[in-house]
């Protein structure tokens, strides 16, 4: 990452990779970038080559993938698992063609996702459990170590373990709960709210709360640092970013990185050093370092081509991104 700091112009160390539909999300299958398209394609490109594969017979709403393979709900009422080659797969079909529009997967493999009032998961093993919640489920995150899921939903965030008979616990929040994170060391869980905040637990035999407010839209992309010592969120026109280090962000204030005349739609820290990827509505990109708040610019800004999606390779070599136009790219950093 030194290459950072250096005067370089990161434009044009970027490939462009034309996706021609809305792009929901970017995963890395190793060497192979997988683009989930609006349209129901997974858009598979490795070293300026392309293919296109059907995975659903509409929409495609949501992506996960735990890096062998990219995992896809969508409106057809399916679950498909799309590698970096062959055809897709079919995981789960929900009889009644709900839609399927959250989903999430460790690293282990074990998938959840959710159906009408039904969260389904289903471990590495195989073995297949579901829990009816009280609300429609929104977000879904699987712990970052052991078998138990987050289940944001109207008013809180339901935690259960599918492979125990066990009561669930919930953490009770009023609100409407999106979107749904675990922190690195599994200590906190925070989540996005309809009400234009965040709202965070840090957890233990006394859950505690944490308000992070004064977002002016929702803020709906969340990633969390290397070291899970600050966590980066959209929604305002600034990239904000809490500080978790000791107790959580309770009492302190929020760094803003990457203030424009334009509203922050999607942010992703580098896997390995403390360097945010920063989209904006009006398709611009920045690549922020936070340690001395130094900015490049990735892609300049182009009109109706907001950032919709971004994934980091495993090694923080290449960042792919997505847009609401169908433009997407890949930028390789200089000296790797």
């Amino acid at each position: 990452m030194d290459s950072i700091s250096k005067p370089v112009s990161l434009r044009e160390h970027v490939v462009p990779v034309e996706a021609g539909e809305h792009v929901v999300g970017a995963v890395w299958l190793k060497q192979t970038l997988a683009l989930a398209l609006a349209d129901g394609r997974v858009l598979r490109w490795r070293d300026g080559e392309t293919q296109s594969v059907e995975a659903h017979g509409g929409g495609l709403l949501c992506v996960a993938s735990d890096g062998a393979r990219l995992i896809s709900g969508g409106d057809d009422g399916r679950v498909v698992a799309t590698s970096a080659d062959g055809a897709p797969e079919e995981l789960a079909r929900d009889q009644k063609r709900r839609w399927i529009d959250a989903v999430t997967v460790s690293s282990s493999g074990s998938i959840a996702w959710n159906s009408g009032r039904n969260v389904h998961a289903r471990d590495d093993k195989g073995r297949l459990r579901s829990i009816e919640v009280a609300s429609t489920p929104q977000g879904l995150s699987l712990a970052p170590k052991g078998y138990r899921l987050a289940i944001a939903q109207m008013n809180g965030v339901l935690l259960w373990y599918p492979n125990t008979e066990a009561k669930p616990d919930f953490l009770e929040w009023k609100g409407s709960h999106l979107d749904v994170t675990w922190s690195p060391d599994g200590r906190f869980i925070v989540t996005a709210m309809q009400e234009n905040a965040l709202h965070g637990w840090r957890l233990g035999e006394k859950p505690s709360h944490m308000r992070m407010t004064g977002y002016p839209a929702k803020p709906r992309s969340l990633s969390w640092s290397h070291d899970g010592l600050w966590l980066a969120s959209s929604g305002a026109d600034a990239a904000i970013v809490w500080p978790f280090q000791g107790e959580g962000p309770t009492g302190k204030a929020p760094r803003e990185c990457g203030a424009r005349h334009a509203k922050v739609t999607r942010v992703a820290f580098h896997p390995k050093a403390l360097v945010l990827a920063v989209g904006y509505d009006d398709g611009c990109i920045l690549m922020i370092r936070l340690t001395d708040a130094s900015e490049l610019l990735v892609r300049p800004a182009q009109r109706g081509s907001g950032i919709t999606a971004f994934a980091w390779d495993k090694l923080g070599k290449r960042l792919a991104f997505g847009a609401e136009d169908g433009a997407a790219g890949v930028l390789t950093l200089p000296g790797g």
